[in-house]
């Protein structure tokens, strides 16, 4: 069984094709500026990189052109449409509505485009592809598998608001959190790493990339996470600012004049490391203004390591206690210097890195040192395998 699995943002289409009877990645790329005069998909086959310009205005369009290439071009690699078995789809936001992977049929993208005020840019971009795939491959089964599905298990004094009730009951105002695919992969792949089983751990998965969460996964499941209503919750990040006092925003709004929009914008594009910094919101370029004398990149980058390790901290406390820190996603597979000093924060609990083996580059490792008393780990992530892995069960059943 071959399954393609699409990551739609607000002007990108992220895909990949696998082939499930080895869990193989056939192809894989990233058509970005959708929309734009500039557009273009970078498509990766047999190690080979190909960088195709191709203006795209939606995302009918910029999928079309992805069929294309994994079809009929000099590097193709299936025949025909028929040769892709289903398509699976990442949701950002299922809210209370969904939280299992689901058949999608009409009814289905009219409730991810009911719950999108929650997360409007993810949601709508999602239900463009699921559009998009219906035109294009009306006889093949599409899955939704959503980010918040892993955290259905926190417990209802965790995810409920300190505000009135009845925000919770008329709005849904809660914290969903998100990740959740790469958050479960982790959290398992330990296991099998450790030689364990998962029901035995206590895991805190570090999903740093430019979103960032983590998540305090006891028994396999999640107990807790960072991120809240929406993925602007958490830990601070390379452009978002996390959490913060709330009477920030309506402060500056006074003061200011800002619009609940721009508002918006600031914290989603603005703050964070980027916001502190004044750099471009890249951790390397952070860094490298840091080594040049940089104080503001300098404190930022001090700000972000103490953050994550407060938040790793009181998941401890949520679990009572923690067996694994495991790092994933761009910053924490790549960056050794954040791994450092997240940890550096967390000695007072015996972690313990080893250099060495923190300098090491690898899809998979243990990073801590023979004494650490917590075990520390950098496992890549892959998300796109258990969104294909869920796709298949549901396709298989039909």
């Amino acid at each position: 069984m071959k399954i393609l699995v699409l990551n739609c943002g607000s002007s990108s289409l992220k895909y990949q094709l696998i082939d499930m009877e080895n869990e193989e990645v056939i192809a894989k790329g990233n058509y970005e500026r959708i929309g734009e005069e500039k557009a273009f998909v970078t498509h990766k086959v047999n190690g080979e990189k190909y960088v195709i310009e191709n203006y795209a205005p939606t995302h009918k369009e910029a999928l079309e052109f992805i069929i294309k290439q994994l079809t009929e071009t000099e590097y193709a690699v299936v025949s025909n449409l028929d040769e892709i078995n289903a398509v699976g789809h990442r949701v950002v936001q299922g809210a209370e509505k969904y939280a299992d992977p689901i058949l999608i049929d009409d009814s289905v993208i009219a409730g991810i485009k009911e719950i999108a005020d929650l997360a409007p840019v993810h949601n709508m971009a999602a239900a463009m592809g699921m559009e998009a795939c219906k035109a294009l491959m009306p006889n093949t089964p599409c899955v939704a598998v959503f980010d918040n599905g892993f955290h259905k298990t926190i417990p209802e004094e965790r995810y409920l608001f300190p505000i009135p009730y009845h925000y919770y009951r008329d709005y849904k105002i809660r914290k969903y959190g998100f990740h959740g695919t790469s958050h479960f992969y982790v959290s398992r792949r330990v296991a099998e790493l450790e030689n364990k089983p998962v029901e035995e751990l206590k895991t805190i998965v570090c999903h740093l990339g430019q979103g960032a969460s983590l998540c305090a996964v006891q028994g396999g499941k999640s107990v807790d996470t960072s991120m809240g209503l929406t993925p602007l919750g958490g830990i601070m990040m390379c452009a978002r600012s996390g959490d913060l006092d709330p009477s920030i925003v309506t402060f500056i709004m006074k003061k200011d004049g800002t619009s609940p929009e721009e508002m918006d914008r600031i914290l989603n594009k603005e703050s964070g490391l980027a916001g502190i910094s004044g750099e471009a919101p890249d951790v390397r370029d952070i860094e490298a203004a840091s080594n040049n004398g940089s104080h503001q990149a300098a404190l930022a980058l001090k700000a972000y390591d103490l953050n994550i390790a407060q938040f790793i901290a009181k998941y401890a406390v949520s679990m009572g206690g923690v067996d694994n820190i495991v790092f994933t996603a761009g910053v924490g597979e790549n960056q050794f210097n954040r791994r450092s000093g997240i940890c550096k924060n967390l000695e007072f609990l015996g972690v313990k890195l080893d250099e060495d083996k923190n300098h090491t580059k690898a899809d998979e490792i243990e990073i801590s040192s023979e004494d650490s008393k917590i075990k520390v780990w950098v496992i890549a992530t892959n998300e796109e395998l258990v969104i294909a892995r869920e796709t298949m069960k549901i396709a298989q059943n039909m």
